[in-house]
């Protein structure tokens, strides 16, 4: 095979391979950074001695993302609260073709504030083979594990996630619906109809960054009375799909303050995940809010 041909094979899996990537790490720049590593690697590999190229490349992604997992592990303090991944934000009526293949439909923000709380060999077992489909027996070598103990790591991952990030409503319109009556009671101070709207068991994250810290609200009371507060502040909302589903950003005195994230399930709001980290908000790609 020659490296333009190799090239040209790299190139096909890309997308597949970046919707791994960003699974595993929550983050498209670090996503990018572990494809990159995959081609590197690839590129000075004699590619005639691999059987299995869509294999290999995967393989060469997760070990690669997994190192990238433990080391960030290492490196960040013990977080005493939530931390929001990278939101992949697009116009209301419209989503980019491109982030439509990297998140699937299966990759909401609260999805991703969850696997954060796995190890990384959860997090690894999960996504490669719950997302993925790939067999335990593949997935084991990467984690170095046996198939059995990583089918229990994907198994306490799932459990984790069925807790604690439940499966979205499929009809986003309606989900809009269910947004706006919320704005609009929170705006109104109408108790009755938040309680209404909000799902008993509702969780509210917030990820404010190193200086603000971390916070978890749960319960519709609590988290009613979180949403009157801030429908005091002055915010200014424009409505944004979130790596697909409702949600906002909001400015305050035309500065960004926050990127949150609507999970409904039952027609009731079941959780609200928020980026209020400045550093961090400064550095996401707010180019659609311009187009809209």
């Amino acid at each position: 095979m020659t490296q333009e041909q190799l090239a040209e094979s790299f190139e096909e899996q890309r997308s597949r391979l970046r919707a791994v990537a960003y699974r595993l790490l929550g983050s498209t720049g670090e996503a990018d950074d572990a494809v990159q590593e995959a081609w590197l690697r690839l590129s000075r590999t004699d590619a005639d001695e691999i059987e299995n190229l869509d294999g290999w490349l995967t393989t060469v992604v997760a070990r690669v993302s997994l190192n990238m997992l433990r080391s960030r592990r290492t490196r960040r303090e013990e977080p005493l609260g939530p931390y929001i991944p990278q939101p992949i934000l697009d116009r209301p009526d419209q989503s980019d073709p491109e982030h439509e293949a990297l998140l699937g439909d299966s990759v909401g923000l609260a999805l991703l504030v969850v696997l954060e709380t796995l190890t990384p060999a959860e997090r690894l077992a999960y996504v490669l083979h719950d997302m993925f489909g790939i067999p335990f027996e593949e997935v084991a070598p990467i984690v170095e594990r046996s198939p059995q103990a990583t089918r229990q790591l994907a198994s306490r991952a799932r459990r984790r996630i069925r807790d604690e990030a439940p499966a979205p409503d499929g009809d986003v319109a309606n989900q809009w619906q269910v947004v706006d009556a919320f704005l609009a009671a929170a705006r109104d101070g109408n108790f009755e109809a938040l309680l209404e709207i909000l799902d008993p068991d509702v969780v509210l994250r917030a990820d404010f960054g190193p200086v603000g810290g971390s916070r978890e609200v749960r319960g519709a009371e609590l988290v009613m009375g979180q949403a009157l507060a801030y429908a005091r502040v002055g915010l200014v909302i424009r409505p944004v799909l979130v790596n697909g589903l409702p949600g906002a950003v909001t400015t305050l005195e035309g500065e960004i303050f926050s990127v949150g994230a609507v999970t409904i399930r039952g027609g009731r709001i079941a959780a609200l995940d928020f980026l209020a980290d400045p550093e961090r908000l400064r550095r996401l790609d707010l180019s659609i809010l311009e187009a809209a």
